[in-house]
């Protein structure tokens, strides 16, 4: 599928897909980083999983695709992605109050990169600023405040002292985080192959699906019993051998 649709909705071929060009599905662009993506996602889904008793069909049907899903991203690794692995585990350990932003406690960085774990693997979500063409922002009518001059009172002055009692520095530290190395055009396409599901930016839409339905199944506490019995005979419409209660004969070839 890839390489028809890919190649008719961009002439452009390399080695690497170029995110954000068109896949040839309306509305849908390449994914930058589809791997390390999907693998929050599923990691996600199955921790959120965890809350539903072992006996629940959604769970055990839901947790048997998403691990299977998983294993196959997980197999296939960029190049360079070890040696991307073992650093970034470096630079959390090196710096983990950089990657730990606890609530009450001060953001470093501006609470850019957020540590956390999901199924039992870490990740580190990096919030990108989003571009702005100031030339496209219209004036809301707001004026700057007027800065005092000259002494001023000690109420005046509490914001120094509130400033005066920073560390210097050490709330502004910043780590340079290096993101997943990218997959090659053939290992998406080795990947799609072996999901089975559409192209990889599909399969990470179904997932954020899916991720999303968690909450609404352990809301709706699914595996506990009907309120009101459903009426009898209410699914026989649906039962598989209703219409042909036996599998219908081959043909003999010696009539």
């Amino acid at each position: 599928m890839r390489s028809t649709i890919r190649l008719l909705a961009s002439v452009k071929s390399g080695r690497y897909l170029e995110p954000g060009n068109p896949t040839g599905l309306t509305g849908l662009f390449t994914h930058p980083a589809p791997r390390s993506t999907l693998v929050y996602l599923y990691s996600s889904t199955l921790d959120k999983l965890k809350a539903f008793p072992e006996s629940s069909v959604y769970r055990q049907s839901a947790e048997s695709i998403t691990r299977h899903r998983l294993k196959i991203v997980e197999s296939i690794k960029p190049d360079g992605y070890d040696a991307w692995s073992e650093k970034a585990r470096k630079t959390i350990a090196d710096h983990p109050e950089v990657f730990n932003t606890p609530e009450g406690r001060t953001a470093h960085d501006k609470g850019k990169n957020i540590r956390s774990v999901h199924d039992g693997r870490t990740f580190v979500t990096t919030q990108l600023p989003e571009e702005q063409d100031e030339r496209l922002v219209e004036w809301d009518g707001e004026k700057a405040p007027a800065e005092l001059e000259g002494t001023r009172t000690r109420a005046e002055r509490k914001s120094q002292r509130l400033l005066g009692m920073e560390r210097p520095g050490s709330d502004q530290k910043t780590v340079e985080w290096t993101p997943e190395p990218p997959l090659a055009a053939s290992q998406v396409e080795e990947m799609e192959n072996q999901i089975g599901a559409g192209l990889i930016e599909e399969v990470i839409q179904v997932a954020e699906g899916e991720l999303k339905l968690v909450d609404t199944m352990l809301e709706s506490r699914i595996w506990e019993e009907l309120e009101e019995k459903a009426p009898q005979g209410q699914w026989e419409y649906f039962a598989r051998d209703l219409h042909m209660p036996t599998t219908q004969a081959p043909p003999n070839p010696s009539k």
